[in-house]
């Protein structure tokens, strides 16, 4: 049933027998007179009728006092009135039993208080007769497929390349920015919807409503905040089975674009890693650059998604080694591995009259730029077993002689590895050539060496499907005190230094600990979840005389950092051994991403140095490894300059286990292991701090 109310709506949203404009009007100057132009300039065969109670023609056309005096009842109605009209008129069509509203006025969620009250009202008049809302502050909903262009966006007024990219936007103007875009490449499109501020549809909802449309191949999402997740994560399954690969852009990467998504849209953009970590786990590819929004996916659809992280190899070929250089730099700051050819590769080059001499690119020269020489040196490359992926960089001839340019690459295009190509000049028509023959082809060095890295990390979704992500904040929460959070990690498998509790006054009597000294000795208590900026914190303590004078300064220090908090209680841990490294894992309930687990090099240092990676929780060990893999700090583990190697399989288990908090402790607002030492192979790894809010009164 499900299924058959998304095909519903998708077939009123995008292949409507007939369509209603209401607020249409007669001035072609006004934003409101272009969805009628449009949709007759580009040949709609549907019917499209024209309702306002102010006019009885619009541009030479009859117009209707309302919805209710139409002939018949339209599948999708564009709403172009203002917002309190906009209401009433969702109202009218729930009457008439309308399947979709695409809304265009603004002043609902965006506005405060009023416009939320707005937009429940909006919602509710809905509901009321199981319309489907597209917006508030949609610009409308395109499919170049069946003309359908039903859009107040000024970009739609030309011709419009097909294609099977479909493209789902929260900003309602970048349709048309990524329409005129792909039209200069020549890459067309399957639809194009504006949500804006879905207040019903979400952009996750609407996706996976269109994933059985067999002329849609891939997704290009824009994106100004994360809402709406689990709906997202249900497309990110479903786009999945149907292999459709998904590339995602979204602002928030700046602080500044974060505070401007806010006004724009009613909601918070997050934290940027939350979003990088949701979308890896739903198995988009973020890209960072427009062009690649649009360029990426005819190279995600050669690359399938891995079953976990590991490095690609990258072989770069060119005829320019300038142009080379660059990709590879370009590479090189994304992470990607580029790889010189072996000495067999060379040897075989030589043998198909292309010698190359050795070095990171396999640089045929101008010299060498001869059809056969060039198909022979691809596909040695494509043979070889030695790359992942080839990059082909076209020289000059790119622009001068396309056709003669691509010839050779274009028959390479099924080859064993997967093969792109970079023209170094400004050359469309090589471009729009190589599209055509299916190699993924990029204008600029940037967005291809962007869609390269965003490709390989991508894996199949590991995001859980059908049940909550993002959750608000709980309404009370409490910190557990430093022995208390122990434990709780404890029961996680999380190891911990021997430790024991002790009253203040029992520490001025005679005493015993459970182990020996040297030991660490902490104030503890709830309201004190950061303890070294207080002075709470004696390290290398030798006896029970320096256990009473260090509880004397822990009193003294606190008393002087904040003389609400009392001190009655210690722990007392004994003195770790310095391992290899220190790492901080962190574990938190977002309230747009859901459970995240973080790794970060610890210590008092790990917030200021921001070398952190995050994931959804739970991980697997594979995606654990992964997280390793990215923090710099943490690269002495591996054996730095031959010092001893640290214990990796712990700090695996370790990060497995605080995010299994995820389905073990949903209580858990709040978790950080800070720092986690991490001794030498074999010898584990032991949490030296522990902080944890769970939900509930303090």
């Amino acid at each position: 049933m499900v299924a058959d109310n998304q095909s519903s709506f998708a077939e009123s949203l995008l292949r409507p027998r007939s369509v209603a404009v209401v607020g249409a009007s007669g001035d072609p100057a006004k934003t409101t007179s272009r969805p009628q132009r449009f949709l007759r300039q580009a040949g709609f065969a549907g019917a499209v009728y024209l309702v306002n109670p102010a006019r009885e023609e619009v541009l030479g056309e009859r117009c209707y006092p309302s919805l209710s005096a139409l002939p018949e009842v339209p599948d999708h109605v564009f709403v172009l009135t203002n917002a309190e009209p906009a209401i009433e008129t969702v109202r009218e069509c729930a009457a008439l039993g309308v399947p979709v509203a695409t809304i265009l006025a603004s002043g609902f969620g965006e506005e405060g208080p009023e416009g939320h009250e707005r937009q429940e009202r909006l919602r509710e008049a809905a509901r009321a007769g199981g319309v489907r809302l597209i917006g508030p502050s949609s610009l409308g909903v395109v499919n170049p497929r069946n003309h359908l262009l039903l859009t107040a966006n000024a970009a739609f007024d030309e011709e419009l390349l097909q294609g099977d990219l479909f493209v789902a936007s929260q900003s309602g103007s970048m349709i048309g920015a990524l329409v005129s875009r792909g039209k200069a490449r020549g890459i067309g499109f399957a639809g194009l919807v504006s949500v804006g501020g879905e207040a019903d549809v979400s952009i996750g909802a609407l996706c996976e409503a269109t994933v059985d449309d067999p002329g849609i191949g891939a997704y290009a999402l824009f994106m100004e905040s994360l809402q709406h997740t689990d709906e997202l994560a249900s497309f990110a399954h479903a786009a999945h089975r149907a292999g459709k690969p998904v590339v995602v852009y979204k602002l928030g990467r700046s602080e500044e674009a974060a505070q401007l998504s806010v006004s724009h849209t009613g909601a918070l953009a997050g934290e940027d890693s939350e979003s990088d970590a949701f979308f890896r786990a739903c198995g988009f590819a973020r890209v960072d650059h427009l062009e690649a929004l649009i360029e990426a996916p005819s190279l995600l659809r050669k690359l399938a998604p891995a079953e976990g992280e590991k490095p690609a190899r990258v072989g770069v070929i060119t005829t320019t080694g300038g142009g080379a250089a660059i990709m590879v730099d370009q590479l090189a700051t994304r992470g990607v591995q580029v790889v010189a050819p072996s000495e067999q590769v060379l040897e075989r080059f030589a043998e198909a009259k292309a010698p190359v001499a050795p070095n990171l690119i396999a640089d045929l020269t101008l010299a060498g730029a001869k059809h056969e020489v060039v198909r022979s040196a691809i596909e040695i490359m494509q043979d070889s077993g030695e790359f992942d992926l080839v990059c082909f960089v076209i020289g000059s001839s790119a622009r001068n002689n396309p056709e003669l340019a691509v010839k050779a690459i274009a028959e390479c295009a099924n080859g064993k590895t997967p093969l792109v190509a970079f023209a170094l000049p400004d050359a469309l028509t090589t471009l729009r050539l190589l599209d055509e023959a299916g190699v993924a082809a990029f204008r600029t060095p940037e967005a291809c060496a962007d869609a390269i890295a965003t490709a390989f990390g991508r894996s199949v979704p590991t995001v859980r499907a059908g049940v909550p992500l993002g959750t608000p904040p709980p309404a009370s929460s409490r910190v557990l005190d430093e022995a208390e959070s122990a434990e709780l990690l404890a029961a996680q498998g999380v190891a911990r230094v021997p430790s024991v509790v002790l009253g203040t006054a029992d520490v001025a009597g005679e005493f015993t600990l459970p182990f020996e000294y040297p030991v660490v000795v902490k104030a503890l208590s709830e309201k004190l979840p950061h303890k070294t900026e207080a002075g709470a914190v004696v390290l290398d303590v030798a006896d029970a005389a320096g256990v009473r004078e260090a509880v004397a300064r822990i009193k003294a220090n606190v008393a002087a950092y904040d003389s609400s908090i009392g001190i009655d209680r210690v722990l007392v841990q004994r003195m770790a051994a310095k391992g290899v490294a220190e790492a901080l894992v962190g574990y938190r309930v977002s309230p747009s991403a859901g459970p995240l687990v973080v790794l970060a090099a610890g210590g008092i240092y790990a917030e200021l140095y921001s070398d952190s990676t995050v994931r959804l929780a739970p991980v697997d060990p594979a995606t654990a490894r992964g997280m390793i893999a990215d923090v710099r700090g943490l690269g002495t583990l591996a054996g730095f300059r031959g010092s001893e190697a640290g214990d990796v399989d712990a700090l695996v288990d370790t990060i497995v286990a605080v995010s299994n908090l995820a389905v073990d402790r949903p209580d858990v607002v709040e978790a950080e292991v800070n720092p986690l030492s991490v001794g030498a192979a074999g010898e584990g790894a032991t949490a030296l701090d522990a902080l944890v809010r769970v939900a509930g009164q303090p």
